[in-house]
């Protein structure tokens, strides 16, 4: 226990630890536990948001849901970018190039900005009208648009966190991403009141407030992460220089992202297609999955810290040419994540109501939020190795394999089996909630089956 408690502390303050080297659990350890920090202080801050928010009413919850499905192309994009930079960075950490390393970052960052840019017009000028696509009702958009026009004009900071964490994290350097993150949400979640109801001096800006304060928090810690990389105090150390674009590491990197981006695209624009759906039933039903959402979020991003640590693994031990102990590697975090996940779904499926009456007392979204609740949680056994095993494929920079695998899963088998048990066979918001379980055991299934034959151990970056 001495010495758990000894790694444990190692961890969270920053290790200099060669990941491909020595106990493989003792690496796991070290690797996961600032991630899983990571990811919890994130399940707390879509928690703590989604709670201030619906102080405002189902409209105001709907306009959260809404507005993050329209955020589904920056998303994509930074997570994107960020799975092209953990396996191409890892992959030269482990190679011991740490020159290399630092350049795929500075690329990733520069690609980064410049699509940001882009992204941000529709924003400035059309919130309304997407917002109008997503079927809000008239009362959502006068009241929300707001919201989403700061969300999404906004985004450069979204999109620079995930790239910019990323570096640290398959650096080996994931304490520094934990503090990021958690800097990040500490503010956000101390503005969000104050914004949002007019505490003290502050304004009453009611759902602006929300998106104000969540800019500001991840703003703020985008600077941090710049002055860090500047600092020379990570490994991977960046200069003015290092910006000048290398149009051949940047292709490179844009194919590798493509599969990052492609994943994202397919798994959330069937969410965006379940929330679709679920419009069809109303704003109380909208707003009891997105309460619903965010509570599986909550307990989902840790085993995100502990996905984002095996890909790590599996990128390092590739470049050290080692495949087999980074395929070990991966199943030792499955099978942790699997138990992790097993106590959280007994826990979601006897009280869901409890989870739901935390963020709002409206009888109907309470009704609808135990529905969406109590049926994916049955889905968790598969969710523990449909998350990691697909970021072990991200890792070792085979993107193209859980684009497939998600391509079937959500795009072929979800969609088509959430309209038709919904509409055509009349279950209304159940039949999406059973289409989510469906897709994810089929995503995992598919996942092991095509890891175990291994060709992503042949992958070259």
């Amino acid at each position: 226990m001495k010495n758990i408690w000894k790694d444990i502390k190692e961890a969270i303050s920053g290790t200099d630890q060669d990941f491909t080297k020595g106990s493989l659990s003792r690496a796991i350890l070290l690797l996961s536990i600032p991630m899983v920090l990571e990811m919890m202080m994130e399940s707390v801050f879509a928690v703590v948001d989604i709670f201030f928010v619906s102080k405002l009413g189902s409209d105001a919850i709907a306009t959260v849901g809404l507005t993050e499905s329209l955020m589904t192309l920056v998303y994509a994009i930074g997570i994107g970018f960020s799975m092209a930079t953990t396996a191409t960075v890892a992959r030269r950490i482990g190679e011991k190039n740490t020159k290399a390393a630092a350049s795929a970052a500075s690329q990733s960052i520069l690609v980064g900005i410049s699509i940001s840019i882009f992204l941000a017009i529709p924003g400035i000028f059309f919130s309304k009208d997407l917002l109008g696509l997503m079927g809000a009702s008239s009362e959502i958009i006068d009241t929300g648009f707001s919201y989403t026009a700061i969300m999404i004009s906004g985004n450069i900071v979204i999109m620079l966190l995930f790239i910019i964490n990323a570096i640290f994290r398959s650096a080996g350097d994931a304490a520094i991403s934990m503090r990021v993150l958690w800097f990040a949400n500490l503010i956000n979640i101390v503005l969000d009141p104050c914004l949002i109801f007019g505490l003290g001096t502050f304004p009453e800006l009611g759902i602006k407030g929300a998106a104000i304060a969540t800019f500001t928090g991840r703003g703020l810690a985008v600077l941090y992460q710049f002055y860090l990389l500047f600092s020379g105090k990570g490994r991977i150390v960046l200069n003015l220089s290092s910006f000048k674009p290398q149009f051949g590491l940047i292709k490179k990197l844009i194919r590798i992202s493509y599969g990052g981006i492609g994943q994202y695209i397919i798994a959330t624009s069937s969410w965006i297609g379940l929330m679709r759906i679920l419009a069809i039933f109303g704003s109380d039903v909208l707003a009891g999955y997105t309460i619903t959402i965010r509570i599986v979020i909550f307990s989902l991003l840790p085993s995100w810290g502990l996905a984002n640590a095996a890909a790590t693994m599996v990128g390092q031990n590739l470049g050290a040419k080692q495949p087999d102990r980074a395929e070990k590697s991966v199943w030792i975090t499955a099978r942790i994540n699997l138990i992790f996940l097993t106590l959280f779904a007994i826990i979601f499926i006897a009280q869901p109501e409890f989870f739901i009456r935390i963020f709002i007392d409206d009888p109907l979204v309470i009704h609808y939020g135990v529905e969406a609740l109590r049926i994916i949680s049955f889905g968790y056994l598969f969710y523990a190795f449909g998350m990691v095993v697909p970021q072990a494929f991200n890792g070792a920079g085979d993107t193209r394999t859980p684009t497939l695998i998600n391509l079937v899963s959500f795009w072929i088998m979800e969609i088509p089996i959430a309209y038709t048990l919904a509409v055509v066979f009349d279950l209304k918001e159940n039949g999406v909630f059973y289409s989510i379980v469906i897709a994810e055991s089929i995503m995992a299934i598919l996942g092991i089956w095509l890891f175990r034959k291994g060709k992503w151990k042949q992958k070259q970056l």
